[in-house]
């Protein structure tokens, strides 16, 4: 877990914090650099499972800071703040692999292909073959399918934080994690043939 100021203030101390601030017109400035530094890392990751790209995950990111900037102070405080980050942040990768698509009339086998090549030039999976392996097997799921395992799989959320951030129900998170679990399996059993 990614702290920004120090190992002994709980996340949730460190939103209340960022939120005050944010409020107050001398510490705008100062909140968000602070909500940035807390949680640039996570949500690139959660970005860069989704678009492999790292320049594109850059600018989705930006993209995703952009909207938290413009729409922070609009915030009621009903979710946690990571869930509503995140929200945004899934939200812009969904997007952007959206608009891939209709730009290029990419038929989805198309955009997997390009990500799929992306996977192999990554340099942060050099020498890990389970790893690229398993990746190319999330580009064979659905957009949103392989949103949620990733968040359930590599972020290690809970069902009910992921209902936030999807705007999905818990049974149909365990069903579709489920699904993406099974079909993974299929397609790394089928690699080892």
């Amino acid at each position: 877990m990614i702290t920004a100021v120090s190992p002994n203030i709980r996340l949730e101390d460190q939103d209340q914090y960022i939120l005050r601030r944010f409020k107050e017109t001398d510490g705008q400035q100062e909140a968000f650099q602070l909500l940035v530094r807390t949680y640039q890392e996570r949500m690139y990751s959660i970005i860069r499972k989704m678009v492999i790209d790292h320049d594109d995950a850059d600018d989705v990111m930006q993209e995703a800071f952009v909207k938290v900037w413009r729409n922070l102070e609009k915030f009621k405080g009903g979710s946690q703040l990571y869930t509503w980050l995140y929200r945004i942040a899934t939200n812009e990768a969904l997007r952007f692999l959206e608009k891939k698509k209709k730009r290029f009339f990419l038929p989805l086998g198309d955009v997997n292909q390009e990500l799929a090549t992306k996977v192999d030039q990554a340099p942060s999976l050099d020498g890990d073959e389970i790893q690229r392996r398993l990746q190319k097997a999330l580009l064979q799921l659905p957009d949103k399918q392989r949103l949620v395992f990733n968040l359930k799989y590599f972020e290690d959320l809970k069902y009910e934080a992921i209902a936030e951030i999807t705007g999905t129900s818990v049974g149909g998170l365990k069903a579709s994690y489920h699904l993406a679990v099974k079909k993974i399996e299929a397609l790394l059993q089928l690699e080892t043939i």
